[in-house]
């Protein structure tokens, strides 16, 4: 589901909202050049609002120059301007402010100027995004340069291009953004909200309609007027769109010389004009608002921003100096709004609104009254679709009033429709996510997770739901528990959303004995009836498969899309905190590219972001692994983006010990905005099926009014190398089902996989896998006999132990993964590994050690993490610092003088300063002598900068 929830929609408003902050410069007695508390007196202070966009004073400059004499002591203040965690620190001076989360609130920091610095925000990324200044310590006076200009004439009269005739004299307006343009005296105008400051020039300035009137359009131009002087500047603000913005505009060619745009704020602020090359010549200005704000999605806010406001052109004989001058640079332009061809179609019409690659055809399946509301959906053995109609979501039903519905469809023909369908149960509440086999169907239905014993001769049930699980949280019902998949391993894998919590175990079972989760992968294993926590991190993911070589992507939203989920990896989080206090920072995304343009947050690229792929929303993943679509598509994982109607296709390369994920063109559009596919997923033919949400919402609401109940679709992608089959991998025996594995067709590797886990091997079935381990040349088929051996409990732990010695990278680092498997390996295995951390030259294998060793008690880790730590070349590995230090934090309650010894001989950056706020977070009399009495050995080492880095982190840890 599209993870466009109000409360971080509003941000997007948030984000653009006027400044309420001020920026003032006292010079007052000098103080002590020591640091002083908030409420001290200081020399110089400064306050700014702080958003994603930037620190923005009063006067609208985005990231000022701050400046101060040698020895002032000043004060940088911050207002949060929106619901997101922002700070101020000082990069040089290493001196840092609490961190803000509420809109309004308010932080400082003060310190005394001794030289330059960069003031900047710490939280991860928002450096990147813009949050980000200089501060400069001068000599002598500071303060503001005045600079004047003239008025254009025209046929010896000044133009009113300052509007102080309050009237539209000089002008011609189109449209009816211009109609009644002109305000006075006010600030704010009517047409601002009242806590903006236009801070316009003079009497008047203009507007097309303030933050009041946005949805108007129109033009203004002036009359043509003769260059006189080489520089011009005037003064602009409202959004910072495409279609709102100011044209200078050579008279005699009508060619566009010079334009800019608003930067999404009121203040007013002067953009400067480079004129020599057309002195003497005519010029007009054309003031252009083409946008209207508003949202296609009814319960998300427009953009007020939809508007320019404009005031006091003049020449100027040299460039004119502002402290606040609005540059081109500054700005975070959004494009036009995405062209929107079709909505509200048939069924029949959708499917042919679809612009697929050549050699590819959509056919409409299935459609309303026959599907509505699919939300989830798997294929059986016999590559009919099971699909989950959801009638109750989003407001989950009282205990035993649920409506959702599981149906089985299935084209019997070969025609691309599903001329069968079968009711299998329903009274199902909230169902998020569902799987078959294994004896029946599994079903993720908040709190729970259930199990629907099945008779699958006559496709009835067998008897009511169990509750295998509960305390799965409802808090935000788009985000439960969903996208629940077998994984190569014989666990059953699912996702999770970051603003629903969960305390997940076995019913009736204490805190003691559940486990926490609010983002991330789980699995839950069949027979053993054992949950955990896979990885933990990124957002609202609603997607989740494997590639040829068992690895687990996901795709999610608001945040970068694109994960490659290792076990035990913590990632990037939209919000909240990890579980684990002492991890300080976590893995990024695996793609090298967002799906949304521009850099004003993922929200704001909604709508208008159809080059880059449609926008922040994603539904579904599948890792095309059929084998008659061209080759250039196996191992691709295509994503719906939502608020685009895309389909997306991305690429994951191998990459040190994971994979860099490059945007492929999108496979294709459904031009259709109320299209919502949910997943995709090929079958025995090597085709994909696809269900379609179809709502003209594509937002999540709690208000069940706000979604169409009555819609839904199932779609079929073929290739004409598509070959209809009908299959049934049930009726195959076990050698049949071991021979699968070798099918070029991952649908019948898993099927087989599934099927032979059920039925539990046989010594035949684990001769015939081990001969394809052992002989079989291409890693992928030796991993599928791997993975099926396994879980039909076919491999000991010395078969696994010799597999560490396989030439094959991948089959070495999954024997690391099973062997690991229950928690527990033996003192010679664990020596081996060691052996193994020492040598063995494939960062994969590396990260797979690490995994393991996340999985044992932190006192069996120390050989194997010493080794890997010491893994120069890993350094700069995408994944393995950080998952090495979530392997060794935990050494520092085992024995923290050896912890720090082992941090010191790390390569991997930070280690060392992590593990010093670790030690420091045990808080001890023993803790703090350890870190004193190694701040007293660095002390005598070499006065180098790292040395000095590490004595003002022990000091800060210890509060010294």
């Amino acid at each position: 589901m599209n993870n466009c929830r109000l409360l971080v929609a509003f941000l997007l408003t948030a984000m653009l909202a006027t400044t309420t902050s001020t920026f003032a410069q006292n010079t007052k007695a000098k103080a002590a050049a020591t640091p002083a508390p908030d409420t001290a007196k200081v020399d110089r202070e400064y306050t700014m609002e702080a958003t994603m966009l930037g620190y923005f004073a009063k006067d609208g400059a985005r990231n000022p120059t701050l400046k101060a004499n040698k020895g002032d002591k000043v004060r940088i203040t911050i207002v949060n301007g929106e619901v997101m965690t922002h700070d101020i620190a000082l990069e040089k001076l290493g001196v840092k402010s609490k961190t803000l989360q509420d809109k309004g609130t308010k932080t400082s920091i003060t310190f005394v100027a001794d030289k330059n610095d960069t003031y900047y925000c710490t939280v991860p990324g928002h450096r990147t995004a813009g949050m980000v200044g200089t501060f400069e310590v001068v000599e002598g006076k500071i303060g503001e340069a005045i600079t004047a200009g003239q008025l254009p004439m025209k046929d010896g009269q000044p133009l009113n291009l300052n509007f102080e005739t309050g009237t539209l004299k000089d002008w011609t307006a189109k449209g009816d953004a211009f109609t009644n343009p002109i305000f006075a005296q006010d600030d704010p105008s009517p047409v601002h909200e009242k806590d903006m400051h236009v801070g316009f020039a003079g009497k008047h300035f203009l507007s097309s309609g303030g933050t009041t009137n946005y949805k108007l359009t129109g033009t203004l131009t002036s009359v043509p007027f003769k260059v006189t002087q080489p520089f011009a500047a005037f003064m602009v603000s409202g959004g910072a769109l495409q279609d709102t913005r100011v044209e200078i505009v050579q008279a005699s060619t009508d060619k566009v010389i010079y334009h800019i745009t608003g930067q999404g704020r009121a203040t007013l602020q002067p953009a400067v004009v480079e004129l020599q090359p057309y002195l003497n010549q005519d010029i007009f200005i054309r003031i252009v608002d083409n946008e209207t704000g508003i949202s296609q999605i009814p319960y998300i806010p427009n953009d007020k921003w939809a508007h320019i406001n404009f005031d006091d052109f003049q020449f100027y004989a040299t460039r004119p100096t502002f402290p606040n001058e609005l540059k081109q640079k500054d700005i975070i332009i959004l494009p036009p709004l995405d062209p929107v061809l079709n909505a509200g179609l048939s069924g029949v019409k959708a499917a042919q609104a679809m612009t697929p690659p050549k050699g590819f055809k959509i056919t409409l399946a299935a459609a309303e009254p026959d599907i509505v509301k699919p939300i989830c959906f798997t294929i059986d053995w016999k590559g009919r679709l099971w699909v989950v109609e959801s009638h109750t979501y989003p407001v989950p039903a009282p205990e035993g009033q649920g409506r959702d519905k599981i149906f089985i469809f299935e084209d019997t023909n070969g025609d691309g429709t599903l001329d069968s369908k079968k009711l299998f149960t329903e009274g199902l509440n909230l169902v998020s996510g569902m799987e078959v086999g294994m004896g029946g169907v599994w079903v993720g239905a908040a709190p729970y997770l259930l199990f629907i014993p099945a008779d699958f001769k006559t496709d009835k049930p067998t008897g009511p739901p169990q509750k295998l699980l509960d305390g799965w949280g409802t808090q935000d019902t788009h985000e439960t528990l969903n996208s629940l998949r077998w994984g190569p391993d014989g666990w059953l894998y699912g996702t999770h959303g970051v603003f629903t919590h969960s305390n997940v175990g076995k019913p009736g079972a204490p805190d003691s004995e559940r486990t926490k989760i609010n983002a991330g992968v789980w699995r839950y294993h069949p027979t053993n009836h054992q949950f955990e926590i896979f990885a933990e991190g990124t957002s609202n993911p609603w997607g989740l498969d494997f590639n040829d070589y068992g690895h687990a992507f996901i795709t999610a939203c608001v945040i970068p899309h694109m994960y490659h989920m290792i076990q035990g990896g913590r990632y990037q989080r939209q919000g909240g905190k990890h579980f684990n206090p002492y991890t300080y920072d976590d893995i990024k995304t695996h793609a090298d590219h967002v799906h949304w343009l521009g850099e004003r947050g993922p929200h704001a690229g909604n709508f208008r972001s159809a080059s880059a792929g449609g926008g922040h929303a994603h539904a579904g993943a599948m890792i095309y692994l059929g084998n008659s679509w061209p080759q250039e598509y196996r191992n691709d994982i295509f994503m719906n983006n939502i608020n685009g109607a895309k389909l997306n296709r991305d690429h994951p390369s191998r990459a040190g010990s994971g994979y860099m994920v490059s945007h492929r063109p999108d496979f294709m559009a459904m031009n259709d905005s109320w299209s919502q596919w949910i997943n995709m997923k090929y079958d025995p033919s090597g085709s994909v099926w696809a269900i379609d949400w179809y709502d003209k919402n594509q937002c999540h609401s709690s208000n069940p009014d706000v979604h169409d109940k009555t819609m839904g679709r199932i779609f079929k992608i073929t290739h004409e190398n598509d070959k209809w089959v009908q299959a049934d991998l049930s009726k195959a025996s076990d050698m049949e089902l071991v021979n699968y594995q070798l099918n070029g067709n991952d649908w019948y590797v898993r099927q087989a996989r599934l099927l032979l886990q059920e039925r539990g091997g046989s010594k035949k079935v684990h001769k015939a896998l081990k001969e394809i381990l052992e002989k079989n040349p291409d890693a992928t088929r030796k991993l599928r006999a791997l993975w099926t051996l396994h879980v039909t409990k076919g491999l000991t732990e010395k078969e696994l132990v010799d597999l560490l010695n396989n030439e094959n990278e991948y089959v070495r680092s999954w024997a690391l993964q099973l062997l690991a498997e229950n928690k527990t390996i033996s003192p010679e295995t664990l020596k081996r590994l060691a052996t193994l951390a020492q040598n063995d030259n494939s960062s994969l294998v590396r990260m797979y050690l690490t995994s393991a060793m996340l999985r044992l008690e932190p006192a069996q880790r120390w050989d194997v993490v010493d080794a890997l730590v010491q893994k120069a070349g890993d350094k700069d590995d995408h994944n393995l610092p950080l998952m090495l230090w979530y392997a060794s934090e935990p050494l520092a309650t085992v024995d923290m003088k050896r912890a720090l010894e082992l941090s010191q001989k790390s390569k991997m950056p930070k280690h060392l300063n992590y593990m010093i706020q670790r030690i420091g977070a045990i808080g001890t009399d023993d803790a703090k002598k350890l870190l004193k009495d190694f701040n007293d050995r660095v002390g005598k080492r070499d006065h180098s900068h790292e040395n000095h880095e590490i004595q003002a982190l022990i000091a800060k840890v210890l509060g010294e």
